[in-house]
């Protein structure tokens, strides 16, 4: 048996699509198990870039089955134009698969996203209004619409028709927003499912017979630890579980077999949108970080917060995914740093804390005890080997393993697939 994870360790935009396609070149499978369209991830294939919202970042290679999993929430005309997109330049998703379990995002539930974002005027959350929660809500309400309920036409025709009754008058009476049209829905929906109709199938049997017969399964997670529903920093977080328990489930496997599971670590902080961020810098460090490393939201296009690196959130998230190893992205965008700071607790009314806070409140009113670490002021990106890496650089990442207590897996130097270090066998 040989699998691996790749899991988001912070907010979210660490590099995970970059890690998932450098280890991809080994895998023979490459599953996606949660979130939707609002988990934008780019990858760098010989200097062009690739936005990809739900396609597995598998889907570059030519040799790889993609496994689009059970707990991926799905919009089928997005995921259309990503294959349309993918065929513009030369690449195939004829190697794709779609879970028929799978939760389908419909235009009733944009509508209430953008509507209840929208009425929540300064208590907004950040959503990327793409459906995303209202989708998972109907699946926890157990009234959603699934993928292999696209091709059983009644079924489709009775499911929706008491939706889209629904959604109309939540739409229009407590948000007072435009309706949707039941007709063109239904029209819309029979078209997707025929041109998507070849690659829908049980994925469940898909990934473990991959499994069973000692092929290399990677699992690519989607957001962040911090994002998770119940773990994040909640309400402001996503409507799943980016968290390796999550993909156990999203993808339909026992958790014994999810091993070499990797944290991607940026090697500094942002966040997209609300919520708490101790260590933000709302200063010329944050500005800079920010200018360095183009910190734009892939699917919002939104500027990032900056700020130092948090390693009691990096701790947190090695000890609910419980992390095999560390895979430390943007170490090249410190390069000219004269200094470099690094969060190794918060005091709370002058306590340490232990373990991460539960309540925001408490959260907002922790005090970041950094430790200051000298820079390496050298251009770092045409490095290849640990050994050449600047003293300086081999000491800051080192600490963060040492006081994670997580050793170094992966050690990024710029965005592209040469530009990466890899310290372990991914597959084992």
């Amino acid at each position: 048996m040989a699998t691996s994870m790749v899991i988001g360790t912070q907010w979210g935009d660490e590099g995970k699509g970059k890690i998932v396609d450098c280890l991809a070149e080994a895998a023979d499978v490459v599953v996606r198990s949660q979130g939707g369209n609002n988990a934008g991830h780019t990858v760098v294939v010989d200097d062009k870039a690739f936005a990809l919202r739900l396609l597995p970042s598998g889907i570059l290679y030519d040799n790889k089955s993609n496994i689009i999993g059970t707990g991926v929430v799905i919009d089928p005309k997005v995921l259309l134009g990503e294959i349309e997109n993918l065929k513009k330049e030369g690449k195939s998703a004829d190697s794709l698969q779609i879970s028929d379990r799978s939760h389908v995002i419909m235009p009733y539930h944009i509508a209430l996203d953008e509507a209840e974002e929208a009425s929540k005027g300064d208590a907004k959350i950040g959503t990327t209004k793409n459906g995303i929660g209202p989708c998972y809500a109907d699946k926890i309400n157990r009234v959603g619409i699934r993928v292999c309920d696209l091709y059983d036409i009644e079924l489709f025709k009775e499911k929706l028709a008491y939706n889209v009754e629904f959604k109309n008058k939540v739409l229009r009476n407590v948000y007072g927003a435009e309706g949707v049209d039941y007709d063109q829905i239904l029209a819309d929906y029979i078209g997707y499912a025929e041109v998507l109709k070849s690659h829908v199938t049980d994925t469940n049997v898909s990934v473990m017979k991959a499994i069973k017969e000692g092929k290399k399964v990677l699992f690519e997670g989607a957001q962040a630890t911090m994002l998770d529903l119940d773990h994040g920093t909640y309400p402001f977080v996503t409507s799943s579980h980016p968290i390796a328990g999550g993909a156990s489930t999203g993808a339909g496997v026992g958790p014994n077999y999810l091993k070499n599971i990797f944290g991607v670590v940026k090697a500094y902080a942002t966040r997209v949108g609300a919520g708490p961020f101790p260590t933000e810098q709302l200063n010329e460090v944050g500005d800079n970080l920010r200018n360095l490393g183009h910190e734009f939201g892939t699917v919002t296009g939104r500027p990032r917060r900056c700020g130092w690196l948090d390693l009691v959130v990096v701790s947190y998230a090695a000890n609910l995914n419980s992390l095999d190893y560390l895979a430390i992205t943007r170490l090249d965008i410190l390069d000219s740093f004269e200094e470099l700071k690094i969060c190794v607790g918060y005091e709370l009314n002058g306590k340490r804390v232990e373990g991460f806070p539960a309540s925001l409140k408490d959260l907002e009113a922790c005090v970041p005890v950094y430790e200051i670490l000298p820079g390496w002021k050298t251009d770092i990106s045409g490095i290849r080997t640990y050994e050449e890496l600047p003293e300086a650089a081999r000491k800051y990442v080192e600490r963060i393993a040492e006081v994670t207590g997580v050793p170094l897996g992966i050690v990024s130097v710029g965005p592209n697939r040469a530009q990466t270090i890899n310290l372990v066998e991914a597959f084992k």
